[in-house]
């Protein structure tokens, strides 16, 4: 927590400016981690600091039962890897409604409002795998809501990317969706709309910035620094409201003129790429929080805005293939600390609470030895192995730990493995090279990271065995090579 709060001091006279208060802001709460905080934890976490909404990607029914000790609005997730089955079966459907919202509903008192039909489906990287059975998926969802008695409290939605509209004149009045997926995207949208739904869409400036080198910065906050693009007479200063109108637009054209949007994602991540990084995304996110908080909305909305933070917490197992910032999306580390101040106008402190009672491993390191020979052929296989098998997306260019000596790095990744693995013996035996330490090898803005003690939801404590075997595999390898 020092390295952040020391960073970032000098930004508290400017963020304390900001008073205005913002009702029922969301964050998601993803859960793809090699270590979980337990929900009971991170439901505190949400409460204390006043984040009202929560959505899920999952069922977990520990979350859920977490969720259900506050008063706290829910939007519960079907995976996409689910969605076959809900679409080829109204049993499957039923089944799942039964156990994932009505049981929560009745018997933990969750506060659940709408059910998530997948996760971006038409994402043009899935190459149309979810195209054809998304729609049957969500009426066969709502069919069950229906006989389940709950559809008039629980609504389904589809969260879905920016990328499933366009414009024709890169305005946002020439908006429009996207030509291949147009007849998907109206049937599933009329539906939406004559259930009472909403229409769920991801907005991400900083991927814009990622993918192309020639997009303007500026234009990816809310500072007003951009230089304005003007469409038919109404100037947008900042790609959010841009890309949100040229929804607004699509649904206007198609005849949903007024059907109701939630912002299911929106976030800056804070590691992994030089765009990625503590001082953007606090500017990201406060600038956000601040552009939302009169109510004003867009030129074509002008009504207050609903959405979600992305996201809750740093989640360390999630894939990196679109690019090593998709673990560092939190506003919380993994163990649940602030990453800078941000003012969600929901605490009288004006800053996040952290975490309360996280259980740390013992407070000791896993290092290179000082007396190490670099040029070992084992040095660099040891390193690969690790990285592998925990978290060196912080050693990128110009990431947080990307100005480690060569030393500096071989260290940050044997400890990465050794705090995945739970500080076992094994872990920090790399052919001879490494040793553990109770001295912290943080460095400026690299942390030196220690675990937290394992969460095994429900009955299912096979993970400390796993990584038992991982670690004696590893050891069999490093023998053989």
């Amino acid at each position: 927590m020092g390295i952040f709060s020391v960073a970032f001091g000098v930004l508290l006279v400017s963020i304390l400016t900001w008073v205005h208060v913002v009702s029922g802001i969301g964050a998601n709460w993803g859960t793809q981690a090699t270590h979980q905080l337990p929900p009971d934890t991170v439901v505190r976490l949400l409460w204390e600091n006043g984040i009202q909404k929560v959505k899920l990607f999952d069922a977990s029914y520990d979350t859920l039962k977490a969720l259900g000790k506050y008063e706290i609005e829910v939007m519960v997730g079907i995976p996409n890897d689910m969605l076959a089955s809900m679409a080829s079966s109204m049993k499957a459907a039923e089944k799942w409604v039964d156990k994932n919202v009505s049981t929560h509903m009745t018997t933990n008192n969750v506060n659940i409002r709408y059910v998530a039909v997948g996760n971006e489906p038409f994402l043009q990287t899935y190459n149309g795998s979810f195209l054809r059975i998304t729609f049957p998926a969500l009426q066969n969802i709502q069919s069950a809501l229906i006989k389940a008695g709950i559809a008039n409290k629980v609504k389904v939605t589809v969260p879905l990317n920016a990328d499933v509209y366009a414009s024709s004149n890169t305005l946002p009045s020439g908006g429009d969706f996207r030509a291949d997926i147009r007849d998907f995207m109206i049937q599933i949208v009329k539906f939406l709309n004559d259930n009472g739904s909403p229409f769920t869409v991801n907005i991400y400036p900083f991927i814009s910035l990622y993918t192309d080198s020639n997009f303007p910065v500026e234009y990816a906050f809310f500072d007003g620094n951009a230089s304005p693009v003007n469409d038919g007479g109404t100037s947008y200063y900042n790609m959010f409201d841009a890309n949100y109108d040229t929804l607004v637009w699509a649904l206007q054209k198609n005849g949903f003129g007024n059907m109701p949007i939630l912002v299911g994602e929106i976030g800056w991540p804070t590691d992994g790429d030089q765009n990625a990084n503590l001082l953007y995304a606090q500017r990201f996110n406060q600038g956000f929080m601040s552009h939302i908080s009169g109510g004003k909305g867009t030129p074509m909305r002008p009504a207050p805005i609903d959405a979600y933070l992305f996201s809750l917490i740093d989640e360390d197992g999630k894939s990196i293939e679109p690019g090593s910032f998709e673990r560092h999306w939190g506003i919380f580390t993994f163990d649940g600390l602030p990453k800078y101040v941000l003012n969600l106008g929901t605490t009288n402190s004006g800053s996040l609470v952290p975490a309360r009672n996280v259980h740390y491993l013992e407070r000791k390191w896993c290092v290179l030895k000082e007396s190490a020979n670099l040029t070992d052929p084992q040095l660099g296989l040891s390193v690969t192995y690790a990285c592998e098998r925990a978290d060196c997306t912080s050693l990128g260019y110009r990431s947080s730990c990307g100005n480690l000596a060569t030393q500096g790095n071989i260290s940050y990744a044997f400890n990465s493995y050794y705090q995945t693995y739970n500080q076992l013996e094994d872990a920090c035996k790399f052919s001879g090279l490494s040793t553990v330490t109770k001295a912290d090898p943080s460095d400026g803005t690299c942390r030196f990271a220690i675990g937290i003690q394992p969460y095994y939801a429900g009955a299912d404590h096979r993970f400390g065995c796993i990584q038992k075997t991982m670690v004696g595999l590893f050891l069999f390898l490093v023998t053989i090579l």
